[in-house]
């Protein structure tokens, strides 16, 4: 009781803890919630976006 099932081909959720300034923060937060989204789906896509133009290690 108490774990859930992982559904097919979910990638497991872990948390970033990052420090930033609280005004930085909270104008953040603001910005996220004019815009009707939310803080962590940006962090994820500036994320996603960082990796995709980043240079791959080529071996």
């Amino acid at each position: 009781m108490g774990k859930r099932k992982k559904k097919s081909g979910q990638d497991d959720d872990v948390k970033l803890v990052v420090r930033i300034e609280a005004t930085l923060r909270d104008a953040f937060i603001e910005a996220c919630q004019e815009m009707d989204t939310t803080a962590s789906r940006e962090v994820r896509r500036f994320i996603r976006d960082f990796l995709a133009r980043s240079p791959k290690d080529t071996e």
